[in-house]
């Protein structure tokens, strides 16, 4: 066989790995771009807008968290620094007539936020672990203080603009907001991309070593300190991105993005997704994204339960809804699931059940303590009742106890059930 027919050979072997490999990438385009075709409404448009700027944001953090296991409190500053330089770069290439697109802009704050990346990249990256993330949280605040004092950059705190005045991208003047949507979908698509190949990439692996063992990484003979400063600053390129493209939905950049609050927010929603997995962070800005924009519709308290259930999710799932998937691969392929199934409901149903009662009851005494004056009356769970009748109350704690109560009685069969369906050869010790 010539050279050349092992090279054909070869080519022939490795393009339906090729195709495999880039056939979830299609898929995923084909999804986003049927989307507004199945919820045409402009809020349900702008809800997924804000789910793809925060699934940007959330997987440049598990750059830093998951892959190199850098715990920052300050990651939102790159966000926020991305945000303003969109603002100003839209502004000014409106005023001068420069021929830019908008769709360009998200790239340039990208560049800005690496660059700052740069700068307290070089300074706080020397260690990991609590030394890295107090030094964050010093940088984050120092940030947000001179967010007010210099007013060249920050304009006071805040700046806005309207991308509509620019140069239209082939005919596109971004004035209605599925225009803006795929826009943001094509950034989504290209920067999920591009941090998926960061991970397969030399540095991204030698950034899981030096999480996992930074003495063996200088054993090695890497420096344990450049594989976390690159890290870092191809984190705060994303993070940028995401800034721009936040600036360009909203139109507007504030000091708010680069408060610590906004960086516990990412905190949280990359921990609830599972930082130990690619695809988590994005199923956490999901999850975050669809209780803040749905939930808050119906409760004033969804902070709350959003708060008590990152709470749950760290003492009882600290892999995150990523991994509570991915434990059920095995399962899978072994052929088991159905067998957890009536398990799973036994257990489940019952707990959501409680939980929605324990809700019930927090509704009931927030209402009843902070009702406005003369407001007799309340609706929980699409039912209105006097606010002093006690039937409410009753049945809301009925429900609470009978629900958890049940679900903790089945919880011992399916774990019988679940160590059976892992490992198979434990099949004829079932648990009676």
């Amino acid at each position: 066989m010539t050279r050349a027919d092992q090279t054909t050979r070869r080519a022939g072997e490795r393009f339906p790995q090729l195709l495999f490999s880039i056939l979830p990438w299609g898929l995923a385009a084909l999804f986003l771009l049927a989307l507004p075709y199945v919820f045409g409404a402009n809020s349900t448009i702008t809800i997924m807008n804000q789910m793809a700027i925060t699934i940007v944001f959330a997987l440049s953090y598990n750059m830093l968290l998951g892959q190199a296991g850098m715990l920052s409190f300050g990651h939102a500053i790159y966000l926020g620094f991305g945000g303003f330089m969109c603002i100003h770069l839209m502004n000014h290439f409106q005023d001068e007539g420069w021929p830019v697109p908008l769709p360009v802009l998200p790239f340039f704050a990208g560049l800005f936020s690496m660059g700052m990346a740069t700068l307290f990249g070089a300074i706080s990256t020397g260690r990991a672990g609590t030394v890295f993330a107090m030094i964050s949280l010093g940088i984050v605040e120092l940030v947000a203080s001179f967010s007010i004092v210099v007013s060249a950059f920050f304009r006071g705190g805040g700046v806005s603009g309207d991308r509509t005045l620019g140069v239209p991208f082939f005919g596109i003047e971004f004035l209605r907001q599925i225009e803006v949507y795929y826009l943001i979908s094509f950034w989504l698509i290209l920067s999920v991309a591009l941090m998926y190949l960061f991970s397969l990439t030399p540095l991204g692996r030698m950034a899981n070593a030096a999480r996992d063992n930074p003495e063996r990484v200088e054993f090695l003979g890497y420096s344990a300190r450049w594989v976390r400063f690159f890290s870092f600053i191809a984190a705060g390129f994303f993070a940028g991105v995401a800034g721009g493209l936040f600036a360009i939905n909203y139109e507007i950049a504030t000091a708010e993005n680069l408060s610590v609050q906004a960086s516990g927010v990412i905190l949280m929603i990359t921990f609830l997704g599972g930082i130990g997995f690619f695809f988590g962070p994005i199923l956490g800005a999901i999850l975050f994204t669809t209780l803040q924009t749905v939930l808050s519709l119906h409760t004033d308290l969804w902070q709350l339960y959003v708060g008590v259930l990152f709470l749950a999710t760290v003492m009882f799932f600290p892999s995150g809804l990523a991994g509570i998937l991915m434990i059920h691969v095995p399962v899978i392929r072994n052929g088991h699931l159905r067998d957890l199934v009536w398990p799973y409901v036994r257990v489940v149903l019952p707990a959501v059940i409680g939980t929605l009662g324990l809700c019930a009851l927090v509704e009931l005494i927030f209402h009843s303590r902070h009702i406005v004056g003369g407001g007799q009356e309340m609706t929980l769970f699409w039912v209105t009742f006097h606010k002093a009748n006690p039937g409410p109350w009753v049945i809301a704690a009925g429900v609470a106890f009978a629900g958890i109560w049940t679900s903790k009685r089945n919880a011992p069969a399916l774990t019988a059930a679940w160590h059976i369906a892992s490992d198979p050869s434990k099949r004829g010790t079932a648990l009676l």
